[in-house]
């Protein structure tokens, strides 16, 4: 039987023998991943909505590769290894009944393992025709021409940004185990806003390219953009609106239209920030003082800073940020900083931390700094007003201790605000921690980032300062209409 059978081929076969029809979405996978084992970008990305019957094609696949080839080495690499056994055992099925593989199957019932088998071949090889590896498993050493990454994002891999970030570093290391002009093929659905099958860089994920920029995309939702279903036998109209009431608009968005966003639904939305790009502008004339963001007159401003120690990266983040609002009640996210120190720095930690406020409140013009003093802030205010002082910056330093559930301070000073479209946010922003705090904060559920929503809740709540500079050298003209002093002229004595 000649091997230059073409994948579509294979796979009608397969389905005659099986008494089963070909699916014009199946038949279209077929031919991707044959131009892809054929052409010279090899690497792809197949993502196709729930029950599509993407792994059996991807399965049919593999065994096409061994009837072509029985040396090739290929390794299933899946969230658990579970799953990735399921693949195999799905290969090993098509390999003991699909007309043209029989002759693969070995006589040795020890190449014939649930998690990874050895077909009849010529090379004398290490490693296996095909091996199954969950995502914690050991690969170092192996060696494979293609490497399958079949359901690599579920919720347990990517439900949290130091989980995001493992993922990434593990499939990196894919790079050591597929030899020089190997083929890898990634499989799945995103289950998260930061999803690595993402077709454009998150910022502030410190993105600069998607995690697999230069792959060969093959996307099937569920429905085309005229609303037709891409699988009408299986999923018609009516299956498709039933399964978007049970699984709800993110669920389905995600697993049913492979749309990166997070599965869970979220309290605040970052798409209704505002976006925008004006930087603050201080000018003073005739003893007056103006701030604007950019032809915008700011009255007021809040800053929070809410302290925390420990080794850079881990723990509670410090976290200052700033709030000015205008004159028709629009709220304007500054800057969300995300403080660090130098643990081999001489200065201690508290006044690298105190000094880095002290240089964001002169660089904003803030005339105040609330600062939380539950727990470590306890200390710091009497460091703070010193630095500022040392730096000749006119601010004054607001202790505050709060009582209530930070939770509770989070959805008060959020809610009222987005869902007012009020709340405009500089670009910068975008580029911090924030913006994933924001998507994936869950009211009670613990454990997740919410430093920089502590902070700018704690400046959306608190009252414009309004308070007067102090004298001597910490003076200049406040910015703020109103702030100043008025002397009434009276025509009588007492």
């Amino acid at each position: 039987m000649s091997r230059n059978i073409d994948f579509p081929v294979f796979v009608s076969l397969w389905n005659i023998n099986q008494k089963l029809a070909t699916p014009r979405h199946h038949a279209r996978m077929a031919r991707w991943l044959s131009a892809r084992w054929r052409g010279v970008h090899r690497d792809g990305l197949l993502m196709a909505f729930r029950d599509s019957g993407k792994s059996t094609i991807v399965g049919l696949f593999c065994a096409w590769i061994l009837f072509l080839d029985p040396d090739q080495r290929i390794l299933v690499l899946a969230a658990d290894h579970a799953l990735a056994k399921k693949m195999v055992r799905n290969v090993k099925r098509v390999i003991e009944r699909h007309p043209l593989t029989t002759r693969l199957k070995p006589s040795r019932r020890d190449q014939w393992a649930s998690d990874q088998f050895t077909v009849n071949r010529d090379a004398e090889l290490r490693d296996p025709s095909m091996l199954a590896k969950g995502l914690g498993g050991n690969v170092t050493g192996s060696r494979a021409d293609v490497v399958i990454c079949d359901d690599v994002e579920v919720p347990n891999t990517c439900d949290t940004a130091p989980k995001r970030a493992d993922l990434r570093q593990r499939l990196a290391e894919l790079d050591f185990v597929l030899v020089p002009g190997g083929l890898t093929l990634y499989i799945g659905t995103p289950h998260t806003f930061y999803s690595i099958y993402a077709d454009q860089a998150k910022a502030e994920a410190g993105e600069e390219r998607p995690f697999l920029d230069g792959f060969e995309r093959l996307e099937i939702p569920v429905v085309d953009e005229a609303g037709e279903s891409h699988w009408p036998e299986r999923f018609p109209p009516e299956k498709v609106a039933a399964i978007r009431r049970r699984s709800g608009p993110n669920k389905f968005s995600s697993q049913m239209m492979l749309r990166p966003v997070n599965i869970a639904d979220g309290r605040l939305d970052p798409d209704r920030l505002r976006l925008y790009d004006a930087e603050l502008d201080y000018a003073e004339g005739n003893g007056t003082a103006v701030l604007r963001l950019g032809e915008l007159r700011v009255v007021s401003a809040s800053c929070w800073w809410d302290p925390a120690y420990g080794a850079p990266g881990r723990g509670d983040a410090s976290v200052i940020a700033c709030v000015f609002s205008d004159g028709e009640g629009g709220y304007w996210l500054h800057r969300v900083r995300y403080l660090t120190h130098d643990p081999g720095a001489p200065d201690d930690e508290a006044t690298q931390l105190c000094r880095q406020v002290a240089a964001f409140a002169r660089e904003f013009h803030l005339p105040a700094v609330r600062l939380e003093t539950n727990g470590v802030g306890r200390f710091l205010p009497g460091l703070l007003r010193r630095e500022l002082t040392r730096m000749e910056v006119p601010c004054v330093v607001i202790e505050v201790v709060s009582t209530r559930a930070k939770d509770a301070r989070i959805i008060e000073a959020f809610d009222a605000v987005l869902a007012a479209g009020a709340m405009h946010a500089h670009r910068s922003v975008w580029s911090t921690p924030f913006i994933s705090e924001m998507r994936e904060w869950r009211p009670g559920a613990g454990g997740g980032r919410d430093d920089g929503l502590d902070a700018v809740s704690g400046c959306l709540l608190a009252e414009p300062v309004r308070l007067v500079r102090g004298a001597g050298s910490l003076t200049r003209p406040d910015w703020r209409p109103g702030s100043a002093g008025w002397k009434a002229r009276t025509d009588f004595d007492l």
